[in-house]
């Protein structure tokens, strides 16, 4: 039985929901793939952090000594920012390691240079948990592209918003007595600036422009709002006219090529597809030439949410490696 060893950057929430996944599901996992998987080094910035037990498993504040401890075969980097992560995937790529990120800041800005060196050193880059949480948008997307032509994104992208949006009209709560909720249940962070601002929804839209479009449109020409500026009563006014407020990333190109974005807080209608999506839900709609528009709703973000969409991207290294077996 072969065996694949695992390193994880990061152990916040992320990187936690990753190790409990791959422990819970190993016997799963090793039925399906035929591998096992061993969890061998974890990166931490704090070596005196309280943890969950992981036995077994290097603890180390040192990269380098993370990759000297065994051989790595897939590193799982859950790193909150775009430095040092970059920097650390380029090396688990040059050591020949199939890396999968969380981490959409630095993906939005640094993917494609990431994928390029993939595919020069013959490894795979799995990053289905950087856009929509648990909803599989990136492989539906890639597997759209097999035969069809996309010609718009729009999405709701940020369940922090949408949770703010939805108590607003809901419980006709102010914005920041919303946003303390979100803070509380744990949906928001202490600095909440990249959800409230449209960043951390642009970002993604960015990724989804680079894999549908193959190029991101000039980042300063994207328009972004956020939802700070939105008021309750705004809110309860629409919502007496059957109305919503959603906070929506949209991405699109023209026969010219151009690609147009914007990102920001828009008033819908009960025919819309987004209307009904409250909470800290996701929702994607895709419009292609061939299949029209196909909307994909799911949770946001989360420990477990989150870590599925790594554990799938795991699989797939994992099928397209016994593809490669079975054909050499």
């Amino acid at each position: 039985m072969s065996t694949i060893n695992v390193a994880i950057l990061g152990f916040g929430t992320v990187g936690e929901g990753v190790y409990r996944i791959l422990n819970e599901k190993k016997r799963a996992i090793k039925e399906r793939t035929g591998y096992d998987i061993q969890v061998v080094s974890i990166l931490v910035r704090d070596l005196s952090k309280t943890r969950i037990p992981t036995p077994g498993v290097e603890i180390t504040d040192n990269l380098q000594a993370l990759f000297e401890q065994s051989k790595i075969d897939v590193v799982f980097e859950a790193i909150v920012g775009e430095t040092p992560t970059f920097t650390y995937l380029t090396e688990a790529i040059n050591k020949g390691c199939h890396v999968i990120t969380a981490n959409k800041a630095m993906f939005a800005k640094h993917g494609p240079e990431l994928l390029k060196q993939a595919i020069e050193k013959g490894v795979q880059v799995g990053y289905e948990a950087t856009t929509a949480g648990g909803i599989p948008i990136i492989r539906t997307i890639q597997n759209l592209l097999a035969s069809d032509r996309i010609y718009r994104i729009q999405g709701v992208l940020n369940g922090t918003s949408n949770f703010i949006l939805t108590k607003m009209r809901q419980d006709a709560a102010p914005f920041k007595a919303a946003l303390h909720q979100a803070q509380e249940l744990g949906y928001a962070e202490a600095d909440p600036t990249d959800d409230i601002s449209g960043m951390d929804a642009f970002r993604k839209l960015m990724i989804l422009s680079q894999l549908a479009f193959g190029k991101q449109p000039k980042w300063a020409t994207v328009k972004m709002d956020g939802i700070d500026k939105v008021i309750a009563e705004d809110v309860l006014s629409a919502g007496r006219k059957d109305l919503r407020f959603r906070h929506i990333a949209e991405i699109s190109w023209d026969e010219s090529g151009e690609i147009f974005g914007c990102v920001g807080p828009v008033l819908i209608g009960a025919d819309h597809p987004l209307y009904g999506v409250d909470g800290v839900d996701n929702a994607v709609i895709v419009e292609t030439e061939y299949l029209g528009a196909l909307t994909l709703i799911g949770p946001g973000a989360g420990m477990y949410p989150t870590g599925s969409a790594m554990i799938s991207d795991l699989l797939q290294i994992l099928a397209t490696r016994n593809r490669e077996l079975v054909t050499s």
